[in-house]
Parts: C-alpha cells; structure tokens; sequence
C-alpha cells in the first residue's frame, strides 16, 4: 500500500511543480500526489506534497504565508516580470539609492492590491494565463488584494540590483512586487534567482533534493498541519470525529476561527475540523478510516 502523508522537496531550477509531483508520483509509486502552492519554473525552494489520503490536507498548509530571498535588478523590464522574459524597456536608475528603494518597499507593505501577471496559473474564460501569454493575447486582470508583511531590501554589491526578503499572503506575486517596486522609483525592474525559504513553518532546511526521495522519506499526516491550533481527543471523542460528529469546542480547549487539526491520543492524525458558530466544531476533513 502506498503511504499517506506529505514531504517538503526542494524544488529545483527548471522543472515546474507539475514535474516535481510527477516525479514524485513515480519515486513513491502512487498517483494521489499533489502540491500545496506553485512555483515558478526558474524558482527554487520548498514545495510542500501531500501524499496518499493527506492531499486532502493541502488545502490548509496552501493559505500559510510565504518566505521568499531573491534579486531585484533595477532599469530593465521584460515581458514575464522575471529574468525568463524578453527585455521590453530600459531605464537609468543609476541614482536611486538604497534608502530611496526602502521607502518604496515600505509603500508596498501591509495589506494591498496585486494586478496578477500574465504569466501566472490562474484561469481567464477556463484558460490558463500563461498559456494565452505564450500566444500572445493579454487579457485585462481585476486587482487582488494580498498582504506583504516583510519586504526588506538590501545592497548586494552589482550595481542595480537588490536582494530583497519577503514576507507575504499566499497568492502574493513576488514579481509583480520587484515590477511595482521599479515604477515607484521612477523606473522599471524585474525578478531574478527567486528563493522560497518558508511555507508557515516549513523551511528549506528539511528539503529534500529528489533524489532523497522515496516511500521511506514520506512523513506522518499529522506533520501537515503542525501550523494549525490543535487539541487531543479521547478515544470517544475519536470514533464519534471519525463519523463526522460535531464536538463542543469548549470541551477541548479551543478558541479562535480555526480550523483545527485534531489529533488521537497516539498523537496521529484524525480529523480537521472547523468552527461552527461559537459553540462546536464539525470535522472538515477525516482521515481515521478514510479510504
């Protein structure tokens, strides 16, 4: 039987995260492999698979914020808003200094609005954006808000071209960022060796190359939603969850919107469950005898 569970990969330059989950799918030998949250093809990073019955929980750790490092390179644009796309503007930005690239960052901070690229997944008339990009037909896009909690930026040395370190929203365009950052300054830049060092608490640290990967590296459901409030059901509590009984919230502690990861008295995975008004919480997702 193939495992349920999920493992953190590290995504390599090249490959989109359609080919990271197929790959997988092959080195683990099951089809029900998905992914929470897509990268860039030239992007680096975490890639967070859910594996077996826990893709059902990648819903949740898709909503956890985002860590990102890469470069801004000031004075040129290019039609992807990264270093992939063809250059389609120029400036001198040779005076802009550090500090003035600060205050523009500070601008782009808190809660604002996005116009999302052409080149991104999402779907205009049941069609994918960038595969009307490649064919040439741009398409007006309705702004989306989204929440930068950190963007820092810093000297890296080459002329032009900052590193930068960003906090965000799930659903947060870090080129679209490095793109407005550039017109705020009078000018135009874009994105280039884009880093995701976090989702919520998984790092890059506990990545594993493709290589590594296997059946064996595939870890416990629970470890899925380790970012989500949680409490410990008695063995009642368990077998009524498993049948998608509501419980009173009170009863375990819990406060807040949720949702909440549900664990049995082993410490295993048995249910997510969300609020239902103020009193009780009803089972969202049950993997304890889910087939």
């Amino acid at each position: 039987m193939s495992p349920d569970g999920y493992l953190v990969v590290d995504k390599p330059a090249g490959w989109t995260s359609h080919d990271v989950v197929a790959r997988c799918r092959r080195l683990i030998g099951t089809r029900r492999v998905g992914h929470a949250g897509t990268l860039d093809p030239d992007a680096t990073g975490v890639l967070v698979v859910g594996v077996g019955r826990a893709t059902r929980l990648l819903r949740y750790a898709t909503l956890l914020t985002k860590s990102y490092v890469g470069e801004i390179v000031l004075g040129t644009a290019t039609s992807t808003l990264d270093a992939a796309g063809e250059v389609t503007a120029r400036a001198d930005m040779s005076r802009v200094g550090i500090e003035d690239a600060r205050r523009a960052a500070v601008s782009l901070t808190g809660r604002i609005e996005q116009v999302p690229p052409m080149v991104s997944a999402l779907k205009h008339e049941g069609r994918r954006l960038h595969e009307l990009a490649r064919e040439g037909v741009e398409v007006e896009r309705a702004p989306r808000p989204v929440e930068v909690t950190r963007f820092e930026l810093f000297e890296t040395g080459e002329p032009d071209v900052l590193r930068a370190l960003v906090d965000c929203s799930s659903g947060t365009y870090v080129r679209v960022l490095a793109a407005d950052l550039g017109e705020r300054l009078g000018g135009v830049a874009h994105l280039r060796a884009l880093r995701r060092v976090a989702v919520g608490s998984f790092r890059d640290d506990e990545a594993l190359g493709l290589d590594e990967v296997g059946p064996g590296s595939v870890r416990p459901p629970a470890g899925l939603v380790r970012d989500l409030a949680s409490a410990v059901l008695s063995p009642a509590a368990v077998t009524d969850v498993s049948h998608g009984k509501a419980l009173e919230r009170a009863s375990l502690g819990l406060a807040g919107d949720g949702p909440f990861a549900l664990l049995g008295p082993d410490g295993a995975l048995v249910a997510v469950a969300e609020a239902r008004g103020h009193d009780r919480i009803q089972p969202a997702v049950v993997l304890l005898g889910a087939g």
